[in-house]
């Protein structure tokens, strides 16, 4: 039944309101901000196209929405007007051209700064004293939360330095860091409290608590983005007045910027996407604002929005779909995972039609079935997640629910399954005898940090093994021309050459060999610390649990994965085989001792410009450091790179030195 213009808006009216009130009212998102911009668009082409459609209650000429009854409410001076948004250069294009056209200029310089996905907050200072701190509200009037704001720690109490006005409305964005957003859920978690969503639902949950002792113990923290009612003098840009901010005491963003023309806001765009994933708050867009006051105030407003100003969103790294199956991939360790079978949904720049499950646990923690409506998120380069399941109307349309079952036995080898005592992770325990496990283990064995096998892919090895052409790693090395020609894709020069890169593979080194073994969380770092401790492979077999405890990186868990792995006949018989087939490597040499870093231990941690971190720990253990993978009290420097997450703070925590990657530089060529 076609539905007409009338009906369609109202149901979009509707909708919009309930997942507003959820979102604004309750802090407890319903759907992804993706489906509610969405949703929102349509209702904004309907009302363009049949403006008699447009109501003064319509979501497209709110902010946001009633104050909460519990708080007292209070007015704005000036209104806190929402942003319009932008979802492509094209849309940007438009921006532009609009100001200049109105602005009878088109050389407009824009302040650029990350759009904070937290809470927007009002803070005004008389006599440089904060004496209100209220919500966004409807954009006239929000909840007063002054008690709760002061228990922010960034926020200063009284401003300091010059010039301060006599009454200054501070408008800025309140959130909570990743990692403290991170450790907070742990400590819910064990402690069986409250789980948020995301940073963003905490803060806002953190700011309506009734109880500001509450507030106080959460890890809220606030950046300045404008101002709003002011009696007195400020400067005649944007990014002066952020600045002058920052002089007394407001924290703003360090990645604001100003630039020229809108071809630079693109380029300030595809940066910061770039960096999205390690900067330690979540943003969702960029917002673009035309710097010269003067400008601003002869663009001026429409209903609900500046039109000096614009929020150009990122793709969304949250959506909807339809969960429409599950399937179990078994992984080198034998883990058994449950991977979705999504209807297919574009999200986080890329389209998506799987997405891990992790465990039984989670599903478990989920409440997750198919047929099930879920929210699927996608950072960066992070295995698509689903982490929830949105609730779905009833209906003779709703689809039928399934319950997720695991599998008792092994679905690629049919051996039997277990959860070791105190994992959540149940495995296949077919070993090697388990094609899929096999695979994983020749694929790893191969790959560029191990032993480097150029041209050994991922359908070749499906060939090699499915074939019964290898049965373990050491049958790499016996592959014949014959036998690789004679394989579909293959001929005689893909054949020569992928033998060429097997034979040098053979020389390697003891950390490389260690690495491609595929222990159980023995990593690049622990490989390399385990190979400097025993310097020969034979020591490292014959130890003890006790013994390789000693060792840097390793504990009780990883020891005890590595006496598993060495333990096992099968695994004896494949490091024997690798040594009678020639794979071999130079003694271990271990520093001196005499470097102008020795007896010093470093941690790498972030994202590095200037090199990979690997190429880091080089130039650090080559200058007579160690090098680790976790920060302890025996790390005596760590360099941290954008990023830098819980080792940072660990580090900040144990008073341990910390060195940006300008610092370090400045000390390698003193040190070089």
């Amino acid at each position: 039944m076609t539905t007409s213009p009338v009906e369609e808006a109202a149901a979009l009216r509707a909708q919009l309101l309930k997942w507003a009130e959820a979102y604004f009212e309750r802090d407890a998102p319903v759907v992804p901000d993706a489906d509610y911009d969405q949703a929102l668009r349509r209702l904004e082409a309907l009302e363009r196209a049949f403006p008699d459609l447009v109501a003064p209650d319509s979501p497209t000429q709110r902010v946001g929405s009633a104050p909460l009854s519990e708080f007292q409410s209070v007015e704005h001076r000036l209104p806190m007007l929402s942003l319009d948004n932008a979802f492509s250069s094209d849309d940007m294009d438009d921006f532009h051209r609009r100001v200049t056209e109105r602005l009878g200029d088109s050389a407009v310089t824009y302040c650029c700064e990350p759009k904070l996905d937290g809470v927007a907050v009002s803070i005004v200072y008389e006599q440089g004293s904060l004496v209100l701190a209220a919500t966004r509200g409807d954009g006239t009037r929000g909840e007063n939360i002054t008690a709760n704001v002061r228990t922010i720690s960034n926020v200063p109490l009284t401003l300091s330095g010059e010039g301060v006005p006599p009454y200054l409305e501070v408008r800025g964005e309140v959130v909570i860091p990743r990692d403290a957003f991170e450790r907070m859920n742990a400590q819910a978690r064990a402690a069986d409290g409250k789980v948020f969503v995301n940073p963003r639902n905490a803060a806002a949950g953190s700011l309506r608590q009734l109880d500001s002792r509450i507030t106080a113990r959460r890890p809220l923290a606030f950046t300045a983005y404008s101002v709003g009612a002011v009696e007195g003098d400020l400067p005649g840009t944007h990014h002066a007045i952020l600045q002058r901010l920052r002089d007394w005491g407001l924290p703003i963003s360090d990645y604001m910027q100003t630039v020229s023309g809108i071809a630079a806001c693109d380029d300030y765009y595809q940066a910061l996407a770039r960096q999205r994933d390690e900067l330690p708050v979540d943003i969702d867009g960029i917002v673009f604002k035309v710097n010269g006051m003067a400008e601003q105030e002869k663009l001026g407003f429409v209903s609900r929005a500046p039109r000096w100003a614009i929020a150009r969103k990122f793709p969304a790294q949250e959506v909807s779909t339809q969960l429409l199956g599950v399937d179990f991939q078994v992984g080198r360790t034998g883990a058994i995972t449950p991977v979705a079978r999504l209807q297919p949904v574009f999200v986080g720049g890329v389209t998506v039609s799987n997405a891990t499950l992790h465990n039984a646990d989670e599903i478990e923690r989920l409440g997750v079935q198919v047929g099930d409506t879920v929210v699927v998120r996608r950072a960066g380069d992070v295995i698509p997640q689903i982490v929830s399941v949105m609730e779905s109307p009833s209906s003779d349309l709703t689809p039928r629910r399934e319950r997720i079952v695991f599998p008792d036995h092994c679905p690629d080898c049919g051996s039997d399954v277990a959860r070791e005592e105190g994992e959540a992770v149940i495995r296949c325990m077919g070993g090697m005898a388990c094609g899929a496990q096999l695979k994983a283990v020749i694929r790893h064995f191969a790959s560029r940090k191990a032993m480097d096998i150029e041209g050994l892919g991922d359908k070749l090895i499906d060939q090699l093994v499915d074939d019964g052409l290898v049965g373990s790693v050491a049958d790499i090395f016996r592959l014949s021309q014959e036998q690789l020609a004679a394989l579909e894709r293959m001929g005689d020069k893909s054949s020569e050459n992928l033998l060429a890169s097997i034979d040098q593979s053979r020389s390697t080194s003891l950390p490389k060999f260690i690495y491609a073994l595929g222990i159980r969380e023995v990593g690049e770092a622990t490989a390399r610390a385990l190979a400097n401790h025993f310097l020969e492979l034979d020591a490292l077999l014959a130890a003890s649990s006790d013994v390789l405890e000693g060792v840097d990186d390793v504990g009780p868990i990883v020891a005890r994965h590595i006496r598993g792995f060495v333990g096992d006949d099968r695994n004896k018989r494949v490091i024997a085989d690798l040594l009678a087939l020639g794979v071999n490597w130079p003694p271990v040499t271990v520093a001196s001792g005499k470097g102008p870093l020795a007896g010093t231990t470093w941690v790498v941690t972030g994202k590095l410009e200037s090199m990979s971190r690997g190429d880091a720990e080089q130039r650090l253990r080559s200058l007579g450091a160690k090098t680790a993978s976790s920060v302890s009290a025996k790390t005596s420097t760590v360099l941290a790179g954008p990023g830098a997450g819980s080792k940072r703070k660990k580090a900040e925590e144990l008073g341990i030195s910390i060195v940006d990657e300008p610092e370090w530089l400045t000390m390698l060529e003193e040190l070089e």
